[in-house]
């Protein structure tokens, strides 16, 4: 694809397009090295990067923890009228652990203080107001009776949102009963081949990545489902079209974050009706660049994504 067009269609996004990043924010514990993190703060942050207003939905703890976040989150140039400090909670952590294959295992430590958000009708009634396009949630938020509680209040409250549920599955986090309810409310659905054959299991959806995409959108009702698959890319389903295109060869420092900016450049395309093939090459070259560098959420460009 020609990078010229791709970077002219990466910017054909109008600015009303807001996102609202549910869930939790927390420090990733890794041996050497804290980095503030947590899969709606890391999509909000890519989103950011690609033009979308973005409020965060989240909560930290009135400790050393909360306060840093805090002050590095008001870096990143995202919304956050609604991020609370919990009086009672600590701030959340994960311990990441890298396995000889290179893949990523995290141990959460919980009750964190997202898991005591509470969100009023009131506070549903000023979002509302600010008119966002896309809601975007995962499955450990909800995994808590409070999140899924805030999280079943903005299904219903928000006019005209689209739901995009990605996944990232942790253990006791991942029930079958709230995986189900989750598809359910799903509007657009990423997740990875792993993730995948959870569901397989859980759902009796096909274990062909195509045949669970189509099965999923018409038992399901998803207008858009991403797989992504390392370094082979990702398969993409859109309305009844599907395409899976080739992943880009990078030297991977660490592959946190990387299934979030994916979803945030997925996401993007979707929002402005590119040609699906673009939508996949896109997404790899975004997911691929954080891959390539540490943390979860490094800087990086629109322009470094489509000249590289």
């Amino acid at each position: 694809m020609d990078s010229a067009r791709l970077f002219d269609l990466s910017l054909q996004l109008p600015p009303s397009q807001s996102v609202v990043a549910l869930g939790e924010v927390l420090w990733d514990i890794f041996p050497n090295s804290d980095c503030l993190g947590g899969a709606p703060l890391n999509f909000g942050v890519h989103a950011r990067r690609l033009g979308h207003p973005v409020y965060l939905l989240s909560a930290v703890g009135a400790d050393q923890r909360g306060r840093q976040a805090a002050r590095d989150i008001a870096t990143l140039d995202l919304d956050t009228t609604f991020l609370q400090t919990s009086r009672s909670l600590p701030t959340g952590t994960a311990t990441v652990s890298a396995s000889s294959d290179g893949k990523n295992s995290f141990q959460i430590h919980r009750p964190a203080a997202y898991d005591g958000m509470q969100f009023t009708d009131a506070d549903t009634e000023r979002l509302k107001q600010k008119q966002p396009r896309w809601l975007y949630f995962g499955t450990l938020f909800p995994s808590m009776p409070m999140g899924r509680e805030v999280l079943n209040r903005l299904l219903h409250g928000l006019d005209g949102i689209s739901a995009f549920y990605d996944l990232n599955l942790r253990p006791a986090a991942d029930s079958p009963e709230l995986v189900k309810h989750l598809l359910e409310q799903a509007d657009v659905v990423k997740l990875n081949e792993e993730e995948l054959n959870r569901v397989h299991e859980l759902c009796g959806l096909p274990s062909s990545i195509e045949g669970f995409c189509r099965e999923g959108a018409a038992r399901y009702g998803w207008r858009a489902a991403g797989v992504t698959l390392g370094a082979r890319g990702c398969a993409l389903l859109v309305d009844d079209n599907y395409v899976e295109q080739g992943g880009c060869a990078v030297e991977v420092a660490d592959t946190v974050g990387a299934g979030d900016a994916f979803a945030a450049a997925f996401m993007h395309g979707l929002d402005a009706n590119w040609p699906l093939g673009e939508v996949a090459t896109f997404a790899n070259r975004v997911g691929a660049l954080v891959a390539s560098r540490h943390g979860a959420i490094p800087d990086w460009t629109v322009d470094e994504v489509v000249r590289s």
